[in-house]
C-alpha cells in the first residue's frame, strides 16, 4: 500500500475579518494564489498529473459557493484538474487532506492538492462602527440553542459551547485568560524569530499591494489587560475576546503525493501521514472533540501521547483547549502544545485552519528537529478530528 506524503505546505497571512488586511480579497482569488504558490514549490510536478483538487471551506455559500475548488482550478488554467469542495466546519481542510490520504492508499491517484479557505469578510458589508474584534463563535452560521426539552441545537454557537465546557470542567476565567496571553506571547516570539517566514506566502491584493504578516498577534498583551475584558456570549460568562479566536480571512494549500510518485520525481517529502481520527459527541460540549479523535488516531498509529513530540490543538477557545489537553495527558501551559501560539492570537479562518495548522506543525517539527506531530481540533456540530504526521525532512 502506498504511503501518503506531504511535499509542500504553505499558507497566507491571516487577516482580521471585515477591516483586516485581506478583507478586499475574494475567497476564490485568495485560494488560487495559495494553490499556485504550493505548486510552484514542486517544479518537477507536471500539473497534468494532479488527480484532484480538494478544497475545504467551513461555510461554502455566496462567493465561497459554486464548488469553489473547481472555480480555483479554472482560475489557474488547470482545466483538466477536477475539483471538489468539502465542509467539516473547522476541520474542513484537514478533511481534504484525509480524503487525499484515502485516495492514495486505495490506489486511486498519486497527486492531490489539499487546500482550505475562508473569507468571513465577504459574507456581507462590514458593520458600522469600530472594527469588530469578537470571537469566531459569533459567526454567520450561529443560531440559538434548542428550546428546553429539545435535542441540542446542531448549530449551537461555538462560544456558548465553550461556556458549557468551561463550567462542566471547572475551568476558571483566570486559567483561560492566562492561556490567551500565552498564545499571543508565543506568537510574538515566533514572529520575532522569523519562524512563520517558512510557511507564509505574501498575498497580492487587488490594488497591487502585498500582505505578508498576520493581523492578529498583539505585542505586549498582558494578563492585567485581558482579565478586564467583558464576557462575549452571556452575562457573567467566562469566554471573552481575549481567550478565544477572532473572525478571520485566510487560505492555505498542501501538495499530497504517494511516496512512490514523490520518489520518482526526486521530490523530498516534508512528512508522511501516519493516521487520522474523527469522532462525534453532543454539540453542547463540542470543545472536547480533540480528546476522543486524538485517542483514535493514536490507537490506529500504535502510539501513545508520550510518542508525540509536538501537539497542535486548534485554539477555538481556551475553555476547550485546556481540558482537552489535560484529558490527553498534556500540560496546556507546557512546552509541547501550541508552542508557536495558536488561533487565539493568529486567527481561525474555518476552512483554512486544518491546512494552516499542518503547515505550522511541520514547520515546528523541522525547527525543533522533532519527528512526530499531532494535529487536532474540535469541530462544529459536536465533532473532533485528528491527524498524526511523521517528519521526513
Amino acid at each position: 500500500m502506498p504511503e501518503a506524503v506531504i511535499v509542500t505546505a504553505v499558507r497566507s497571512p491571516i487577516g482580521r475579518a471585515h477591516r483586516g488586511s485581506l478583507a478586499a480579497m475574494r475567497p476564490d482569488d485568495l485560494a488560487a494564489q495559495l494553490v499556485r504558490a504550493a505548486l510552484d514549490q514542486v517544479p518537477a510536478l507536471d500539473v497534468a498529473e494532479i488527480d484532484d483538487l480538494i478544497l475545504g471551506c467551513g461555510l461554502p455559500c455566496g462567493e465561497q459557493g459554486h464548488n469553489l475548488a473547481r472555480v480555483v482550478a479554472v482560475l489557474l488554467g488547470l482545466d483538466t484538474v477536477p475539483g471538489t469542495t468539502v465542509t467539516r466546519c473547522c476541520s474542513s481542510s484537514l478533511q481534504s487532506t484525509r480524503m487525499a490520504l484515502h485516495a492514495i492508499r486505495a490506489g486511486e491517484g498519486d497527486v492531490f492538492i489539499s487546500a482550505g479557505v475562508e473569507a468571513i469578510s465577504r459574507f456581507g458589508p462590514a458593520p458600522a462602527g469600530p472594527a469588530p474584534t469578537g470571537p469566531a463563535s459569533a459567526d454567520p452560521a450561529s443560531a440559538d440553542p434548542a428550546e428546553p426539552g429539545q435535542p441540542p441545537g446542531i448549530r449551537l454557537a461555538m462560544g456558548q459551547a465553550a461556556e458549557n465546557v468551561a463550567r462542566a470542567r471547572g475551568i476558571t476565567r483566570e486559567e483561560m485568560d492566562r492561556f490567551g496571553v500565552r498564545s499571543h506571547q508565543l506568537a510574538e516570539e515566533a514572529i520575532k524569530s522569523g519562524f512563520f517566514d517558512g510557511e507564509i506566502i505574501s498575498v497580492a491584493l487587488p490594488d497591487g499591494t502585498f500582505v505578508s504578516a498576520d493581523d492578529g498577534p498583539c505585542p505586549g498583551v498582558s494578563y492585567d489587560t485581558v482579565c478586564q475584558l467583558e464576557p462575549a456570549f452571556q452575562a457573567g460568562g467566562l469566554v471573552t475576546e481575549g481567550n478565544c479566536c477572532p473572525l478571520n480571512d485566510g487560505a492555505a494549500a498542501l501538495v499530497v503525493m504517494s511516496d512512490t510518485r514523490a520518489r520518482a520525481l526526486g521530490v523530498t517529502p516534508l512528512a508522511r501521514i501516519v493516521s487520522t481520527g474523527v469522532t462525534a459527541q453532543s454539540p453542547e460540549v463540542m470543545g472536547l472533540g480533540p480528546v476522543e479523535a486524538s485517542q483514535q488516531a493514536l490507537n490506529r498509529a500504535g502510539m501513545t501521547i508520550d510518542d508525540v513530540d509536538l501537539v497542535e490543538i486548534n485554539e477555538a477557545s481556551a475553555a476547550q483547549v485546556i481540558p482537552s489537553a489535560r484529558d490527553l495527558g498534556l500540560d496546556p501551559f507546557g512546552d509541547k502544545l501550541n508552542v508557536h501560539g495558536g488561533a487565539i492570537a493568529l486567527g481561525h479562518p474555518y476552512g483554512m485552519t486544518g491546512a494552516r495548522i499542518t503547515a505550522t506543525l511541520l514547520n515546528g517539527l523541522r525547527a525543533r528537529d522533532r519527528s512526530i506531530g499531532l494535529e487536532t481540533m474540535c469541530v462544529g456540530g459536536g465533532q473532533g478530528m485528528a491527524m498524526i504526521f511523521e517528519r521526513l525532512s
